[in-house]
């Protein structure tokens, strides 16, 4: 299995061989990300990051970040097919390829990849594994429960995946028998003591946790092809940006292709309750349609009504306005009864007919979905940074403060960067706090963001107000990343670095830095809880190893 991980990898990821940095929407790796307070949790903005930023500056401490980069990526594609292959209880080495192949190459993962959300990807390779690890906790296995920890804790990295971990570990363990009961708490709670981090920087930010409704629409599903969203969700595909979707998700046979895997599962499903332990296919089943039915919320009136309800007025409802991501349970559900069901339809072959069936399942996702190949299509390709950002990162080091980040703008293109669009990098290179735009605009729609200085900093450069009478110590002008700068506004800031690319300006009037955080220890507690549980499991399973 680990040499079709190793090809499958390889396919996907090929352009990655070459040296640079992938900078493609939300994904962003610099050389040494510097570990700061904003990134543990920043007092004005929503955790969407935390811990991921801070796991990124702790590991890049040993790691450069065009390594970390690639091992993170590879380690997604790798994991998804392992822990699928291994997962599925199949009588054939050929229908456990059809799971492992058919996890790792769906319209989910390389529409995530394509929108650079590789933390939700770690979450979606891993929840095989935490899967079966539930199931094995369940049956009173050895070492299942450090191994579910483990699990969770990758899948954690974001708020969304330690979510869907909390969720579907909920769903697995609880309810069982007696004997079992002390365990599923214990698995539960230490699930929840992983996600910490993330809610403890929500709890003391200031943003509130609220989020503009308009975000439900310009987040909700869509339809890919003649099938609509929902036949596009049904297929794992259906995300909300058209930039990410592989064109081949436009074919006219993408939905006939749907109706044939759902008609396999049906066919599998049952199979899959026999060979189980008692519920737990069941239990799978109830948690997919709860994420498609999640996922699918916002593509339908009613359920559009309710999302803007959640995300307007229940703290972290925002979580759910993206409902796409949500549909991780549904995906991997949907490939193990596919699975099972073409080893159940290939049984009733006569060889080597029987064999043929499996291996044309084998390569049906990459037959109906080949510009996932090479990068998708080329589209993963490495670039490097301009010299002028390093000269910048010195500058701002010897005397680090609150830094604004100009033109307003979250998203960005460069034309080093081959004109793809990429979340701003600056707040991750530079060694001191960046204030980025936080309003998303998708389409026509804008999605306005939660951060007070961020609409007060917009404000003033409306009002062409100058920023020297600010607390901002740096200012950072790209130039052809689009937009423009009023010369009004930066009256009164000193040229500290001048290039083609990058101004940079520091403001004399600035006050001193205050380094300091009055909410600094509960950050510090939340991280320090998780990262004891998983020291816990890791050692625990250090002890007495047992096979994943």
């Amino acid at each position: 299995m680990h040499a079709v991980a190793a090809a499958v990898a390889l396919l996907v990821l090929a352009p990655l061989v070459r040296p640079g940095y992938v900078l493609r929407y939300d994904m962003v790796f610099v050389p040494r990300q510097p570990l700061r307070w904003d990134l543990l949790g920043s007092g004005d903005a929503l955790p969407r990051a935390v811990p991921q930023d801070a796991v990124v500056s702790l590991l890049n401490l040993a790691v450069p970040g065009w390594l970390l980069q690639r091992i993170v990526l590879v380690a997604a594609v790798w994991l998804a097919v392992v822990g699928a292959g291994r997962l599925v209880p199949a009588r054939r080495e050929l229908t456990r390829l059809v799971a492992a192949v058919g996890y790792a190459w769906t319209p989910f993962l390389a529409e995530r990849l394509l929108l650079g959300q590789w933390g939700l990807l770690l979450a979606y390779a891993t929840l095989p594994w935490l899967v079966r690890a539930a199931i094995g906790l369940r049956e009173g296995r050895r070492g299942a429960l450090p191994r579910l920890i483990v699990a969770a804790a990758a899948a954690a990295i974001t708020p969304t995946g330690g979510l869907l971990a909390l969720i579907t570990v909920s769903a697995l363990v609880v309810g069982g028998r007696a004997p079992g009961r002390r365990l599923a708490a214990v698995a539960v709670g230490a699930v929840s003591a992983l996600n910490l981090p993330w809610l403890v920087a929500a709890a003391v930010t200031a943003a509130g946790g609220r989020s503009d409704p308009t975000g439900v629409a310009a987040f909700a599903a869509r339809g890919e092809n003649w099938g609509g969203p929902l036949v596009a969700l049904l297929g794992t595909g259906g995300i909300w940006n058209a930039l990410t979707t592989p064109a081949s998700r436009g074919a006219v046979l993408v939905p006939v292709v749907t109706v044939g895997l759902l008609a396999l599962a049906a066919v599998g499903f049952p199979v899959l309750r026999d060979r189980w332990p008692a519920g737990a296919a069941n239990r799978l089943g109830l948690l997919a349609v709860g994420s498609f039915l999640a996922a699918a919320a916002g593509a339908l009136p009613g359920g559009r009504g309710f999302l803007r309800w959640l995300v307007a007025e229940v703290p972290g409802g925002g979580l759910f306005r993206d409902g796409q991501k949500l549909l991780i349970p549904y995906v991997l559900c949907l490939v193990l009864c596919a699975a099972i069901g073409g080893e159940r339809v290939a049984a009733r072959l006569r060889r080597p007919g029987d064999r043929v069936a499996l291996v044309g399942l084998v390569l049906l996702p990459v037959a109906v979905l080949p510009d996932l190949a090479y990068g998708a299509a080329g589209r993963l390709e490495p670039v490097r940074y301009p010299r002028e950002w390093a000269a910048v990162a010195e500058a701002v080091a010897r005397d680090p403060g609150p830094t604004l980040s100009l033109p307003m703008s979250m998203y960005r293109s460069y034309a080093w960067n081959r004109g793809t669009v990429v979340i701003d990098p600056m707040p991750r290179y530079l060694p001191a706090e960046v204030i980025t735009d936080d309003t998303l605009v998708v389409g026509d729609l804008v999605v306005a963001g939660e951060g007070r200085r961020v609409a007060d900093l917009r404000a003033a450069l409306a009002q062409r107000r100058p920023l020297a009478s600010t607390d901002l110590r740096w200012v950072v002008v790209q130039h052809p990343s689009g937009g423009s700068v009023s010369p009004q506004v930066l009256a009164g800031l000193e040229i500290v670095h001048q290039g083609p690319l990058l101004t940079l300006y520091r403001n004399p009037a600035a006050p001193a830095a205050d380094e300091r955080r009055p909410d600094g220890w509960l950050l510090i507690l939340g991280g320090c809880a998780a990262l004891a549980v998983l020291l816990a499991a890791i050692w625990s399973l250090s002890l007495r190893p047992t096979a994943w």
